[in-house]
């Protein structure tokens, strides 16, 4: 680098706040940390930018402006060394937060326990009462533990009998309802899941907004998300409170429902160029306003295809109501017989027309949901993307692609469909959508926090080999490859004269592989796998058996 270029360092706005980083691009604290002690309850006292939420977005915010710095560029190729060096610092950066320990003192624990499942239940009052009973952080009691209000009047959960058999319940079991989670998501400084993937999803959806960090155990049918065996729950709460934990910030999306709004003295027209292809829209003034273009076409045989200006229906609309989603956003035609018709917009630039039964809008975490089955690709959650997968598309070339975090969705209902579309939200929240209504899909500035079992790679890997049995190949039996320069050998191929090979096994931690090789002579002798052939009167054999661990 050169002496007389910029040199450009993130640093902390503020000593109560570390950075993590390995690279000289980055200059350290003074005194770095090794993990970030940061209570989740702290957050929503640093202030952060109304454009960054995060508290680490918040520090990038106050050091380093990408538009002054575009602005400098003035096309010199040091200044734009400079960008490319401080984009590669910030990826570093946010590798190294994703493989920190955030360790703090976890006072209240939240539990959030499958509906109706009696064995949960059952576990939810032995989890509560290991909680509360056993003494954490130099105190002479455990921590606040909240379950959800339901249980209080369940028999099974026995709420009586916990006040009679430790006089620390009283105080410190508490009851959570929606609202308190809507409203008051700080005071939470964990959440354990005691279900499935149905649990993890609906803890998402009560956590609208900040969702505080969420140790999910086993205890559905498939437990994709669920990474924590319940049978260890005391060793992983202990280490979770004494060593502190590794979270996977899952990717969420902000869908917002617009609604065609009837107002006939609407001023804005718009209409299609026959000339150019290109869409122009006008709001009338008291000048009489301007026609301005809004979107150009990409077709070049745009002046064949329009042979005069087309009025185009310009709708307005407003927001009705947003929802967080963590797995996927999910458009069909609902009970109706005929094809979705959907209008797919990014950026306001109009992508595509939709002729399908529905549309699957995903997260990198719903890519293994409904996308997958759809035809969707698996998308690892530390990739911001958003997934795009027809269902049953009419034609072939609709393939499932993936587009980047920051481009800006609408799916909408065009005003000459033959019929409504029907939406849903992590599998929640149906509502129909008709002629004129569209939803805006965004991601969502409140990311779903899952603590690691191991790290965020081994535990999606193993979600996948465990759950979908990714790349696992059947059972088969015993195979004999024969290799032979005599035809009487060949038939004669299956253990000549009982002869045993010589072992050379190869195992993997799953799946047994063992590869025998053995040589036969004409007399039926063995030799090792180091003679030399003479003359095709011997022949080699490779067997190759596969067994399926135990598990």
């Amino acid at each position: 680098m050169k002496s007389d270029e910029k040199k450009i360092k993130l640093k902390p706005p503020s000593p109560n706040l570390p950075v993590v980083a390995s690279s000289n691009r980055l200059k350290p604290c003074s005194k770095p940390r090794e993990n970030l002690s940061l209570s989740h309850s702290e957050l929503p006292a640093l202030s952060p930018t109304p454009k960054s939420p995060c508290f680490v977005h918040s520090c990038i915010d106050q050091t380093l402006s990408i538009s002054e710095i575009i602005n400098r560029c003035d096309n010199e190729l040091t200044e734009y060394s400079n960008l490319a060096e401080t984009a590669v610092s910030v990826r570093e950066l946010s590798k190294k937060l994703g493989q920190a320990r955030i360790q703090g003192v976890m006072q209240t624990v939240m539990i959030v326990t499958k509906p109706g499942d009696a064995r949960s239940i059952k576990v939810t009052r032995e989890l509560a009462m290991y909680l509360i009973t056993n003494p954490r952080f130099g105190k002479d009691h455990g921590v606040t533990v909240y379950v959800d209000i339901i249980l209080k009047d369940v028999k099974r959960f026995d709420y009586k009998g916990m006040l009679e058999e430790s006089p620390l319940v009283k105080d410190y079991l508490k009851f959570w309802t929606n609202e308190l989670c809507a409203e008051r998501p700080e005071i939470f400084n964990l959440v354990l899941t005691l279900g499935g993937d149905g649990t993890v999803l609906y803890t998402s959806w009560l956590f609208q907004k900040i969702v505080p960090p969420v140790l999910p155990f086993h205890m559905g049918s498939l437990g994709f998300l669920t990474n924590f065996d319940m049978k260890n729950y005391k060793e992983h709460l202990t280490n979770a409170m004494e060593k502190g934990i590794r979270v996977n910030l899952r990717m969420r999306f902000t869908c917002t429902v617009y609604r065609r709004v009837a107002n006939p003295n609407t001023n804005i027209k718009a209409k299609r160029c026959a000339e150019t292809g290109e869409i122009m829209m006008k709001r009338y003034m008291n000048d009489g306003g301007s026609w301005e273009a809004v979107e150009s076409t990409s077709h070049a045989d745009a002046v064949r295809r329009y042979t005069q200006d087309k009025d185009l229906p310009c709708l307005v609309t407003q927001p009705e109501k947003s929802f967080e989603v963590l797995n996927d956003l999910v458009v069909d035609r609902g009970a109706d017989p005929y094809m979705s018709m959907l209008e797919l917009f990014g950026d306001d630039q109009h992508l595509t027309t939709v002729q399908a039964d529905g549309l699957v809008i995903a997260t990198p975490t719903g890519s293994t949901a409904y996308s997958v089955s759809a035809g969707g690709s698996l998308v690892h959650p530390a990739i911001s993307a958003l997934l795009i997968t027809p269902i049953c598309p009419h034609t072939l070339s609709f393939r499932p692609m993936l587009l980047p975090d920051s481009m800006e969705l609408r799916i909408c209902v065009p005003y000459n469909s033959r019929s409504t579309a029907w939406a849903s939200f992590d599998g929640r929240g149906r509502i129909e959508l008709r002629q004129g209504d569209h939803i805006k899909v965004t991601p969502s500035k409140f990311p779903y926090p899952t603590v690691c079992h191991e790290s965020q790679s081994r535990d999606w890997f193993n979600s996948i080999s465990r759950c979908l049995r990714w790349n696992e190949l059947d059972d088969a039996s015993e195979q004999e490859l024969v290799e032979s320069g005599d035809d009487q050998l060949r038939k004669a191929s299956n253990d000549v004269n009982g002869n045993k090979p010589s072992h050379h096994r190869h195992t993997s931690s799953k799946t047994h592989h063992e590869f025998a090789f053995a040589y036969s002579g004409k007399d039926g002798s063995d030799s090792s796998s180091n003679n030399s052939n003479s003359g095709g009167e011997e022949e080699w054999r490779v067997v190759m058996r596969k067994n399926r661990k135990k598990k």
